[in-house]
């Protein structure tokens, strides 16, 4: 479509919006709603959007429900203004057969599951709560064949402002070390096993929070004192998966953050910093202690401490809070949730270093897990459709 020089500059300026105040500027002039409507101006919104933090995140329970229950979404510090999406999406989003697998810049990986007289089936969504639209994804042959049981492992990682890849990682009916992977890449439409499987070494690994790096997917394990001390894996650790050579490789945590497990300990892993100078980040809480680890150096396993706090001294609202879920947003804002409440933490030395500021109250009482969330205009792909809200 072509645009005349006004339309031309209102076409630029809206493209820097996010899509909540993009959406109400169309409801308001026709000349904006005409041009919002090209997928050109989806595409370029898309594009700008991309350069940009998170705003804000979805909250729900950390064990998927057997019945509904409301998925919330809430915006970060300061973002008040440019996030959101509609009660009928959350009232989807919140249904027991709806799963949030992964999310990444605007796309969310739905796992819907459908039941009939004799199996149920799964099918799996790329989906964009802002503009209520999605798009159905083949699921893989091994997610199909174990249907009974499906909790399918996946990575959403954005190939490029028009595109994205989904990883998946087996899980065996037999315990075993090794995840077969399969790939989808949307440009190709079509899922492809990797010519290496992904070997996890002797502990569990926590796949709900992988951290993108160095062209590697990287997941800690678990730190139950479940193994013997003869075990090389007794100590919980990283592990990488590179997606061009399919090899894995152990990335060691602190040796400090290793002393004292217990099964009251929690340790996760979250991408660290902005665009080059992108690192990780180790959360460790244990016994009401929060400590965070930067990854200073990859090749040597380099750590560096750069928090260590009790709870307690925080600034929580809470006499003695009990952490039920945290994450680290947009690399370098801490999250907390307790029984009642979510708090943010600044880690970095911008004014905001150790402030801590009360997000927003929620009725979850148990563990809670985080879905960071941005809301853009990003298309879904070919064969994309209207949300059944």
């Amino acid at each position: 479509m072509a645009f005349c020089p006004d339309e031309l500059l209102l076409f630029k300026i809206c493209s820097y919006l996010p899509a909540k105040a993009i959406y109400r500027f169309k409801c308001t002039c026709k000349t904006v709603s005409n041009i919002v409507e090209e997928t050109e101006f989806a595409t370029k919104q898309t594009e700008n959007s991309l350069k940009k933090d998170d705003t804000c995140f979805f909250l729900r329970h950390e064990t998927p429900q057997t019945y509904d229950e409301k998925v919330e979404l809430y915006p970060l510090p300061g973002k008040q203004l440019s996030s959101g999406v509609s009660e009928d999406v959350l009232r989807f989003l919140s249904k027991s057969s709806t799963r949030m697998l992964a999310s990444t810049k605007g796309l969310i990986l739905l796992c819907l599951t459908t039941s009939n007289t004799y199996t149920p089936a799964v099918e799996l969504f790329i989906c964009n709560p802002a503009t209520k639209s999605w798009s159905n994804i083949p699921s893989p042959i091994q997610v199909q064949e174990k249907q009974l049981y499906a909790d399918p492992k996946m990575v959403l990682l954005e190939e490029c402002s028009t595109g994205y890849m989904i990883i998946h990682f087996e899980v065996q009916t037999d315990w075993s070390a090794d995840y077969p992977c399969n790939i989808y890449k949307s440009k190709e439409g079509l899922w492809k096993a990797m010519k290496r499987s992904f070997y996890a070494g002797g502990r569990n690994m926590k796949f709900e929070m992988p951290v993108y790096l160095n062209g590697a997917i990287h997941f800690i394990s678990d730190c139950f004192p479940y193994l013997t001390e003869r075990s090389p894996f007794y100590r919980p650790y990283i592990m990488s998966y590179n997606l061009e050579s399919c090899l894995s490789t152990m990335l060691r945590v602190p040796e400090d953050a290793t002393h004292d497990l217990s099964c009251d300990c929690e340790m996760s892993i979250f991408s660290w910093g902005k665009a080059q100078s992108m690192s990780i980040c180790l959360v460790r809480l244990r016994k009401s202690v929060v400590t965070v680890w930067i990854l200073t150096d990859y090749e040597s396993h380099t750590w560096f401490r750069i928090l260590e706090v009790a709870t307690q001294e925080m600034g929580l609202r809470e006499e003695d809070p009990k952490i039920t879920g945290f994450t680290v947003i947009n690399g370098d804002l801490l999250i907390l949730a307790t029984e009642t409440r979510v708090y943010s933490y600044g880690l970095t030395d911008d004014g905001n270093c150790m402030r801590v500021e009360e997000i927003c109250q929620h009725r979850f009482a148990s563990k809670v897990c985080f879905t960071s969330y941005s809301d853009i205009l990003r298309l879904c792909g070919p064969g994309a459709t209207c949300l059944p809200c």
